[in-house]
Order: structure tokens, then C-alpha cells, then sequence
């Protein structure tokens, strides 16, 4: 939501993590600076996943077929 490493302007992403965190469900973070911000607030272990590819993420999301998901065999 701001600069979050920059103390006067990390409220509206801290607070952003906040509400995430209570969530009664699903929640998957995303990318470096996503994490990054989650971290500081320390908060990464309220989420259901945690994931530095942000692009990937956000594909699966989506519903497009990720190659290395679709070459694992069916469990």
C-alpha cells in the first residue's frame, strides 16, 4: 500500500497484513516485497502460504497450468 520500510508511510501495508492475517480461510502471499512486508509486521506464519514467485502465484491463481505443477504425478 506505501513504502512500508519507511516507518511514516507503512501503516496502510502493515495494516493491509493485519486484516489478511485474520482472515477465515485461505491466504497466500506473494513476491519479494510482499513477504518482505509481512515479515516486518511479523506476521508470515498467520498465512496459509507463503511463495516468492509473485508471477507464478498469481498464474495459479488464475487457473493457467504451471509446467512443473502439471509434471508432478496426481497423489
Amino acid at each position: 500500500m506505501g513504502v512500508f520500510e519507511v516507518e511514516a508511510f507503512s501503516e496502510g501495508t502493515n495494516a493491509i497484513a493485519r486484516a489478511v492475517a485474520t482472515v477465515n480461510g485461505t491466504t497466500v502471499i506473494s513476491g519479494g516485497d510482499s513477504i518482505a512486508a509481512v515479515n516486518k509486521v511479523r506476521l508470515t506464519n498467520q498465512m496459509t502460504h507463503v511463495s516468492t514467485g509473485g508471477g507464478a502465484s498469481l498464474q495459479l491463481l488464475a487457473g493457467i497450468e504451471l509446467p512443473g505443477i502439471a509434471a508432478l504425478p496426481n497423489l
